[in-house]
């Protein structure tokens, strides 16, 4: 018995050292790493220079934005230019009998300025319309960027939580693996079962299919990091809180996000847009000068 005991204790060590270990050389490899990692302020300027989906709402801003040079085009004079020219054949018949003939080259140049003086204030609330439509697509914007920045912030938080559960699983699919070894030495001494050895093996087994799941999951989160910030992720430094930043109750959250939020900001410039464009359709009831 005595003997016994002290192949189990011994056994015990020898895992909890193995344990130990592994812990270390983790914490040496991030401390390596760490130098060179990515952080997440990083992150969210590669997305926002780089997504595409935000990228796609800038061009339709600047689309935008050129609706109030050509709603200002009302308050301008048109000119209009034209310029004619032909040949004309001309044949006379003279006193005696004689004919004159010649060959006229004709032309005829033409300049019109119109101005417009009044037409119900068209022009006017057509700017103001092209003007509201400006700001409800700056407000659309920031909301797209709202949800890349979320995006980006969400999926660098999946990968480096993804990423610490796959570095946790194989370290303890290699605690299981020594374990299993050391049961197995143990049933050859006599010490254990063959039940004991089955179980370790099931361990194993478990621990094993654990590690397969948090692999795919971390391979699913990278997807999701490099379609979102543009590039594969590698080493990310853990992000900071932002607790500071949030607001201190949950009645200055409602209250911030119904003055502040840019979907609810962008919903009010519609609504301005919609009433304004009213009064560009009432001007044609209106006479013109």
């Amino acid at each position: 018995m005595t003997g016994c005991a002290a192949r189990v204790g011994n056994a015990r060590g020898h895992v909890l050292r193995l344990g130990i270990c592994l812990g270390v050389a983790t914490c040496v490899a991030f401390a390596a790493t760490s130098a060179f990692a990515e952080s997440l302020p990083e992150a969210l300027a590669k997305a926002y220079q780089t997504n595409p989906q935000l990228n796609a709402e800038r061009a339709r801003q600047r689309a935008t934005d050129e609706n109030v040079p050509q709603a200002l085009a009302g308050y301008r004079p048109q000119i209009i230019a034209s310029l004619s020219a032909g040949l004309q054949a001309v044949r006379n018949l003279l006193p005696d009998n004689m004919v004159q003939g010649a060959t006229l080259k004709p032309w005829q140049i033409g300049v019109t300025v119109t101005q417009t003086l009044f037409n119900g204030f068209k022009t006017a609330n057509s700017v103001r319309v092209a003007e509201l439509q400006v700001q409800s697509g700056r407000e659309a914007l920031r909301n797209t960027g709202q949800g890349v920045l979320l995006d980006a912030v969400t999926a660098y938080s999946n990968v480096l939580a993804n990423q610490s559960l796959v570095e946790a699983q194989r370290s303890n699919v290699e605690f299981l693996r020594e374990t299993l070894r050391i049961t197995q030495r143990r049933l050859k001494n006599g010490d254990v079962t063959e039940t004991d050895t089955a179980q370790a093996e099931a361990r194993l087994n478990r621990g094993l299919a654990d590690l397969n799941a948090a692999e795919v999951n971390l391979a699913i989160s990278q997807a999701t990091y490099t379609q979102v910030i543009g590039n594969p992720p590698s080493q990310l430094r853990p992000a900071e809180t932002v607790d500071r930043y949030a607001p201190r109750t949950r009645e200055d959250a409602i209250s911030m996000a119904f003055k502040e939020h840019p979907a609810v900001t962008a919903a009010g410039f519609d609504v301005d847009v919609a009433s304004t464009s009213i009064h560009v359709a009432e001007s044609s009831l209106m006479p013109s000068v």
